[in-house]
């Protein structure tokens, strides 16, 4: 079972946890990372994007000149492709971008991409997050004596109104549940900065 140190909000080790080989000790799937990462980006289109084709356009009812005897193409309607104010050739579509995935890829991904912050050495685990106040300077303090400086996401096990207002104003950090726990996320931020008590919930969900 991989083991981590588990550090105070001062950033002081207060001693080890040993996670779940089943969550965090897993070998690293790229591939159902990258497809996974895909579909979340996808969703996240609002594919209402729309061109009007050489039927939808205004005008055009009658032949521009006649078949024949002119030494030009044939042409029927001033507003083909060709033409100026003419329609688009493929026009876009309003169309949703989503795709299913099977659910042990997504589960695969999931593990994948945890491990990957405990290889690569990028997880920080917390014996608790409690704040008396919401206050901003708290969270920016904590994360000092972490040794933050890049993007970090912080999972709790559950909403804290607190916390999530103490660290709603400071860039490049973001605030996650357990249960919006997602891969598109642990991949995008540097540094996985989790409480003991999400670490056992994340296990529970995924073992």
């Amino acid at each position: 079972m991989p083991k981590v140190a588990m550090v105070n909000m001062k950033g002081s080790p207060v001693g080890e946890i040993e996670l779940s080989e089943e969550t965090f000790g897993q070998p690293i799937h790229t591939a159902a990372m990258h497809l996974v990462v895909r579909q979340q980006l996808n969703a996240k289109r609002q594919g209402t994007q729309s061109a009007k084709t050489r039927t939808e356009v205004r005008g055009g009812g009658r032949k521009i000149y006649r078949q024949k005897g002119t030494g030009n193409a044939r042409h029927h309607s001033r507003r083909a492709p060709q033409f100026t104010h003419g329609g688009v050739v493929f026009a876009p579509k309003p169309r949703d971008y989503g795709f299913s995935i099977p659910r042990k890829v997504k589960r695969l991904a999931m593990l994948s991409a945890l491990s990957s912050k405990v290889i690569d050495n990028d997880i920080i685990v917390l014996d608790k997050l409690s704040l008396e106040q919401p206050k901003t300077k708290l969270i920016a303090t904590m994360l000092k004596d972490l040794g933050v400086e890049k993007k970090a996401l912080l999972v709790i096990p559950g909403k804290d109104e607190t916390i999530t207002r103490a660290t709603g104003n400071i860039q490049g950090l973001k605030t996650s549940y357990v249960g919006t726990l997602n891969v598109l996320d642990i991949l995008k931020y540097d540094k996985f900065i989790v409480t003991q008590e999400a670490v056992r919930l994340v296990e529970e969900v995924y073992n």
